[in-house]
């Protein structure tokens, strides 16, 4: 019998990399195309395999077995020592079926769907994860709001009489005997985040994320999900619950924050954006096909939007003729939100020392 760890992990893109980092039997080619992935931030992606494995003590070498949903998680339940999990459900009836059981590992924050008191009764220990990519996320999405609200994507590098005016601007200096001379530029439509109202659609890790952000810049946070939030968690959070409708009348920036599914594909058609103060800003950087984009194109031809801006794309790569990128309201970026790759670097170096530290306290 081994003594190596069994350790589940969920079969979603970030989580699955532990196979590769954990267990020795993962394919030549897995480790290959995780080096090309990281390279660009990581050029020593063997030293730092190595250097990870190294701090790992008793989860190195593990047998590492991915799997794809709930079902396929209790089926291997009597096996598992460790369980790396996003979404599934760990409560009394897991619990029962995993005797040997040690750590639940959430490759998250929010401990949703864990039942933490049965896993305390029961000795295992719950670890959660503040992941960086999501902080990364959520700042991408303050930035691309300053961008639109500031004009940053239209002034940036424009200085001169001629650059000004060659993008619609018309600058002039003002009498400074009698004025400040800041503003000189006369860019009509800046604007302010502090004292605006942002409405966040899917109230999640990076949802969560963002509020506390943009509580941060004074804005007046609304929020919709699909559990009704208690006052307990929206005094945590800085956040006023709201069904989706309201929140899109009210808000003066909505930012939409769902993965895309069957469920989510178009949350946002012609009749949400009727809906939307004129005016109002849309910011997403969750996946681009939960807007439907010809509603969203209809919005930006009628100026009834006030700015757009979208990371990642609805094309992977993007293409230069993209309708959207004729409008100077608009900002794309192209996947970039979570980076740098170091993100899920230290996310991953973080949860594997933690575990291990929990397992060797178990072992002493």
């Amino acid at each position: 019998m081994s003594t190596h760890p069994t350790i589940l992990v969920e079969d979603d893109p970030f989580p699955r990399m532990l196979k590769a980092f954990l267990d020795p039997a993962a394919e030549p080619q897995y480790l290959a195309a995780l080096a090309d992935f990281f390279a660009h931030d990581l050029p020593d992606f063997a030293g730092w395999l190595a250097n990870l494995r190294a701090l790992a003590g008793p989860l190195f070498p593990a047998e590492v077995r991915l799997v794809a949903d709930q079902a396929a998680l209790h089926a291997q339940l009597a096996d598992a020592t460790v369980i790396v999990t996003e979404s599934f459900e760990i409560g009394e009836r897991q619990l029962a079926a995993a005797p040997n059981l040690k750590v639940v590992q959430k490759y998250g924050a929010m401990l949703r769907g864990i039942d933490v008191a049965a896993c305390e009764a029961r000795g295992v220990t719950v670890l959660p994860l503040r992941r960086r990519a999501n902080i990364s996320c959520a700042e991408h999405a303050l930035m691309l709001m300053l961008a639109l609200s500031k004009q940053l994507h239209r002034l940036h590098g424009r200085i001169s009489i001629d650059q000004l005016q060659a993008a619609g601007y018309q600058p002039k200096l003002f009498d400074s005997g009698y004025t400040p001379g800041s503003g000189w530029p006369r860019a009509q439509g800046l604007s302010i985040l502090y004292g605006t109202t942002l409405g966040i659609i899917g109230f999640g890790e990076i949802g969560r994320e963002i509020s506390l952000r943009a509580h941060a810049f004074g804005m007046r946070v609304l929020c919709t999900q699909r559990t009704p939030m208690s006052a307990p968690e929206q005094r945590e959070w800085h956040v006023t619950y709201c069904d989706r409708d309201a929140l899109l009348r009210e808000s003066d920036w909505v930012c939409v924050q769902l993965p895309s599914n069957a469920n989510t594909q178009n949350y946002l058609d012609h009749a949400q954006f009727t809906l939307m103060k004129p005016g109002a800003n849309l910011i997403n950087v969750s996946r681009a096909q939960v807007i439907n984009r010809d509603a969203l194109l209809a919005a930006l031809r009628s100026g009834r939007l006030g700015g757009f801006a979208l990371d990642p794309l609805y094309e992977e790569p993007g293409r230069t003729a993209d309708e959207l990128l004729q409008f100077n309201n608009v900002i794309l970026t192209p996947h970039v939100a979570a980076m740098p790759r170091h993100n899920a670097l230290e996310d991953f170096r973080d949860l594997v020392l933690g575990v291990a530290l929990t397992m060797n306290k178990i072992n002493q």
